[in-house]
């Protein structure tokens, strides 16, 4: 389980930069749930993200997994509890290191690493097995310097890695943004099937709306760093597309809105 109390961020306060990026975020989401988010730009999708893995100190609030409140532990301590796979497809591993180096280090997140055993044991062929369910022949490319690989084969591996120790929670961001259409999908598969053999209580950010009325069995939608929509079941597989993108419309006319009603009443007192 994953809850967000009160959680709030704001970067750059009291400059002409300062950005409220996350206002008063209160969520729960349930142990192995899958949670698409969307939003505007700028509406604190990815903070919400770096909120849960540690990438920053918050303002206020708690975050807490399964009942234990991580909100002051750094990120290097979440890293056991919590996997992350970014936009970037070069952004989640070493280029230098073998596919296998990449397995093995992955397989000690949060723990003392020792890796020479690994690279010589048995997790050879554990590793040699998950790659083949790919199905880009990576299999055969454990030996190989992880930064020879495509930008879909490597985001492929950097979303095993990320799942390779079943961590608590599973941050998507964007995972999928930065590839060809094939790729994409080919990633998007795999995502899937890792998520359903898991027991990662996933949330996922993506601008694709294909893949936000399709995936996950909740949807949330971000605006001005609060929580906008939140809907889950029935009423989000009810939800298509075009729905979707009427609601990114609904969004925009509250903004145009709220800055008429802002301007007037500057003008009231000019």
């Amino acid at each position: 389980m994953l809850r967000l109390d009160g959680v709030r961020k704001t970067f750059n306060p009291g400059t002409a930069n300062e950005v409220r990026a996350l206002a008063g975020v209160d969520l729960e989401l349930e142990a192995g749930s899958f949670t698409v988010v969307i939003g505007t730009n700028g509406s604190g999708k990815s903070t919400l993200q770096g909120a849960v893995s540690g990438a920053f100190e918050l303002d206020a609030g708690r975050v807490l997994v399964d009942g234990t409140d991580i909100s002051g532990w750094p990120e290097h301590r979440r890293a056991h509890l919590v996997g992350r796979v970014f936009q970037d497809p070069f952004a989640g591993t070493a280029p230098g290191l073998t596919v296998a180096e990449n397995l093995a280090l992955a397989s000690k997140r949060g723990k003392w690493r020792t890796l020479a055993p690994l690279l010589r044991g048995a997790k050879r062929g554990e590793w040699r097995d998950l790659l083949a369910q790919i199905g880009l022949g990576l299999e055969h490319r454990l030996d190989d310097p992880i930064g020879l690989l495509s930008g879909g084969q490597r985001q492929s591996i950097t979303l095993l890695m990320a799942t390779l120790t079943n961590p608590r929670v599973l941050l998507l961001d964007e995972h999928t943004a930065a590839l060809d259409p094939r790729s994409a999908e080919l990633v998007i598969d795999l995502t899937v099937r890792l998520v359903a053999r898991s027991s990662s209580t996933t949330l996922m950010v993506t601008h694709s709306m294909q893949q936000a009325a399709t995936l996950g069995d909740r949807l949330i939608a971000m605006h001005r760093g609060r929580v906008y929509l939140d809907v889950r079941g029935a009423e989000k597989r009810r939800l298509g597309e075009a729905d979707l993108l009427g609601l990114f419309t609904q969004m925009r006319r509250d903004d145009r809105f709220d800055a008429a009603a802002c301007e007037l009443v500057r003008g009231q007192y000019r």
